[in-house]
């Protein structure tokens, strides 16, 4: 099923990024929500949150640190909210699902299986951290693996999806978990049409290519024909590149600083720089940005006065 709009979400800030990396990194909850509404104010229609501790910028997933941005942000943007039930490697599952069980969202990610997740080669590039857990938490995911198992899926789908309203960012890192979603959708368990992401240059995910899009698009097109939307997001400097040859064979695009820090060759000062690159690009391909509202009705979401917060 396709639509002429083009989708835009935005990712934040993220888990995979660290403060060192880049000073325009928001993790404070109020640089948070700024962020995100600027972001929605330069074209994006969903916004995709994780949390980070307000002290040092770590990931978190503690509840009551996003109830200090998700309502600042509701009330200042029509935007669709999105929240991680990713979160890092190193939270559990129930870690992972409180802030969205509390909230209710009308949207949520879900990762579509475990997987090595290798963010330690950004230890290769020498610079100053401000934090000891940056390091730690980078070369952690070394010997780690990011779990979601069968089961630990069944149960995001059962708690959110049938217990909150929630719709789902089904999030692909490899041509394996289209066929995880293909299984989960024969099974009744994913009502609707499912709306997935596409990801690309993760480290023990599939790489950053145009080949692979390719292959991933025929392969959702084998298993779920006509009956599916799709958006990509691609890691650090293919970012536009990737996203762009998405929207040109008919999908929606992700930016935003938990996906890539920079703007081109600069770092981005902010989320919504990347908002407005990629409008820009997809305006002059004469491709239209879809509103939040147009978003909820091409995704088929609850709306936004069904949230909990």
């Amino acid at each position: 099923m396709k639509s002429d709009k083009v989708i835009i979400t935005c990712a934040v800030t993220g888990s995979v990024h660290t403060p060192s990396m880049s000073p325009h990194l928001p993790y404070r909850p109020e640089d948070i929500a700024a962020e995100a509404i600027a972001a929605a104010e330069a074209g994006a229609s969903i916004l995709h949150l994780h949390a980070r501790d307000p002290e040092d910028g770590r990931p978190t997933a503690d509840p009551k640190t996003f109830m200090r941005f998700l309502p600042v942000i509701k009330q200042a943007s029509d935007a669709v909210i999105n929240i991680t039930t990713g979160g890092s490697s190193v939270m559990t599952l129930e870690d992972r699902l409180a802030a969205a069980l509390a909230a209710e969202p009308e949207m949520c990610s879900l990762n579509m299986g475990s997987m090595n997740f290798g963010l330690f080669p950004m230890l290769d590039r020498p610079r100053e951290w401000k934090h000891a857990w940056e390091p730690a938490l980078l070369e952690a995911t070394r010997g780690t693996i990011f779990r979601n198992t069968f089961a630990d899926i069944e149960t995001v789908l059962k708690r959110l999806g049938e217990g909150c309203g929630t719709r789902f960012e089904f999030e692909c890192y490899d041509v394996g978990h289209l066929y995880t979603l293909a299984h989960f959708r024969d099974r009744g368990l994913i009502p609707g049409t499912p709306f997935m992401q596409f990801v690309f240059g993760v480290l023990g995910g599939i790489g950053a290519d145009p080949e692979n899009l390719v292959h991933m698009k025929r392969i959702a097109d084998k298993l779920f024909g006509d009956d599916y939307r799709f958006s990509v997001l691609a890691a650090g400097r293919r970012q536009m590149p990737m996203i762009t040859m998405a929207a040109t064979m008919g999908g929606s695009v992700r930016v935003g600083l938990e996906d890539s820090l920079f703007d081109g060759r600069a770092l981005a000062t902010s989320n919504a720089d990347q908002v407005r690159r990629i409008r820009a690009i997809l305006e002059g391909l004469s491709l239209e940005v879809a509103t939040p509202d147009e978003a909820r009705a091409i995704l088929g979401l609850k709306g936004g006065d069904r949230v909990a917060f």
